[in-house]
């Protein structure tokens, strides 16, 4: 039997004669309604008392004394993603597109965790298994999904990564060249720390970013002016990456005319008002469900 297809009409106003799938798929993908947004808002408060319990699981005192709680917790939540990721494959059109997605991929790694623990439980051998607790940190992922303001930060980084990336390289090659010139001036000198490039680039790396943990210090004159001038430098270039961001963020931000329309396909935001099909999937945006389809 074919696969019903829920619409994606223009008008964020459910329509009259909605089955119960395509107000669910309204729920889940879409954020123009108000069940949709209180879907997203209730989705963010679980995702953060999720995260909240593993830190918590993390700090002896607290997992031994509340361990009861902790694991009845754990379990909640495992079961309320487990359940929105089964229903977000079966609401797509193209179920495979959504599990090997990005988001697709960080709701599986979520839940596993638990369940791999429960069945490899007693076994001393498989204690390693517990690590994969921390793959449920990976649901503060799913914020930005969430978060309409998400697209504008990831459009601005995705807009910049060719001009950061130049400015990553241009950076470490300062800091090699300048590594290398406290080496030959430090190198000389008795009981110095400086006893190969690779630890001199890295002190030079601390003072350019200002971190200064104060495990290498320079002690010739000549040393600590370098020492100086980098830090100088450092200050001066350090809001260069932090300007590239922020005017392509503000670029985008008066530019986009993306709206928080979903792919019925897979499940994709971030469509073009005019868009007519998805740009991941190439799923019909427009295309209505058949009423005679079952």
């Amino acid at each position: 039997m074919y696969e019903p297809k829920p619409p994606q009409p223009r008008d964020p106003e459910n329509p009259a004669n909605e089955s119960a799938k395509q107000r669910l798929w309204r729920i889940i993908f879409e954020a123009e309604t108000p069940s949709g947004k209180f879907f997203d808002v209730a989705l963010l408060w679980v995702i953060g008392l999720s995260v909240l319990a593993v830190m918590l699981e993390s700090v002896d005192a607290i997992a031994v004394e509340y361990r009861d709680i902790l694991i009845a917790a754990e379990w909640t939540f495992t079961v309320i993603f487990t359940l929105e990721y089964v229903l977000r494959i079966w609401l797509v059109r193209r179920p495979v597109r959504y599990i090997f997605s990005f988001y697709g991929i960080v709701d599986l790694l979520s839940c596993l965790p638990a369940y791999i623990e429960l069945i490899f439980a007693g076994a001393n051998h498989f204690a390693v298994i517990r690590l994969l607790r921390l793959l449920r940190m990976f649901r503060v992922l799913k914020m930005v999904s969430h978060v309409r303001g998400g697209e504008t930060i990831m459009q601005g980084l995705l807009a910049s990564r060719a001009k950061i990336t130049v400015f990553f390289f241009a950076m470490l090659i300062f800091a090699m060249i300048a590594g290398t010139l406290i080496y030959i001036v430090e190198c000389g000198v008795e009981g110095t720390k400086f006893t190969s490039i690779p630890i001199s680039v890295y002190y030079a790396i601390v003072s350019i970013t200002t971190v200064g943990y104060g495990d290498l210090t320079a002690t010739t004159p000549l040393g600590q002016l370098i020492t100086s001038m980098m830090v100088l430098a450092g200050y001066a270039i350090i809001a260069v990456p932090t300007g590239i961001v922020a005017s392509d963020m503000v670029r985008h931000a008066m530019e986009s005319n993306h709206t928080s329309q979903a792919c019925p396909g897979c499940g994709m935001h971030g469509h073009l008002v005019d868009a007519n099909y998805c740009r991941k999937c190439g799923e019909d945006l427009n295309r209505e469900q058949d009423k005679n389809e079952s």
